[in-house]
């Protein structure tokens, strides 16, 4: 990603500007003698973490699907099925043994943005997901998670880290590209304390859970 690595570096070339005088050893050595004391490792079984992570996500009012490597297909039809889905984009790295037999769709790279604020759902898999907090973090495709009424993520179990100091250690590598986190359906209720569903984002969440 040339563009975000070469507007990171100017926003960190600004700073720097600003603050000549700064250390980079010194900087560095406070950082990390910055105290710790929050919990960075998992502590549940795995089960347990699962568990977890399930009861968030029905506590944000997502929709939740286990299934099997081999039955992801069938979960993604059965969920289309039900919200009477016809138009879907599929972020441009998902599998396509993931999707239904004659499955019809766009990939993110080849929809116009016309068609992105009327199509009806999209579809991604995520990079990691954490239990504690109910969260999906997606890498790239960000415009299609906010314009579409309905977002479908396929998470596999082992994607899913209890604690958010997990989540971010598996996200370092892809410190310079673009993050998603997703903690259930767009709400907010800052109109009269009425809670409004997809102001910000997908209406509905579905997230089809694969069990290794």
């Amino acid at each position: 990603m040339p563009e975000a690595t070469n507007t990171r570096e100017a926003i960190l070339s600004r700073i720097r500007a600003t603050n000549p005088t700064a250390d980079a050893a010194v900087c560095t050595s406070e950082y990390q003698a910055i105290e710790r004391a929050y919990q960075q490792s998992a502590s549940m079984d795995r089960a347990s973490i699962i568990r977890t992570f399930i009861e968030r996500l029905h506590e944000y009012d997502a929709n939740v699907t286990e299934t099997s490597v081999d039955g992801i297909a069938t979960a993604i039809a059965e969920i289309l099925n039900t919200h009477s889905q016809k138009s879907t984009v599929l972020a441009d790295n998902f599998k396509q043994q993931f999707l239904p037999a004659d499955f019809h769709c766009v990939r993110e790279s080849q929809i116009t943005k016309e068609q992105l604020n009327t199509i009806e759902g999209a579809i991604s898999e995520c990079e990691v997901a954490i239990a504690h907090t109910g969260t999906i973090i997606i890498r790239g495709s960000r415009q299609i998670t906010l314009l579409p009424d309905r977002y479908l993520c396929v998470v596999s179990e082992s994607q899913v880290v209890e604690t958010v100091p997990e989540a971010i250690a598996v996200l370092e590598k892809f410190a310079a590209e673009p993050l998603t986190f997703i903690s259930g359906p767009s709400a907010t209720a800052d109109i009269e304390m009425t809670r409004i569903r997809g102001v910000h984002g997908p209406r509905i969440l579905d997230i089809v859970l694969v069990r290794d």
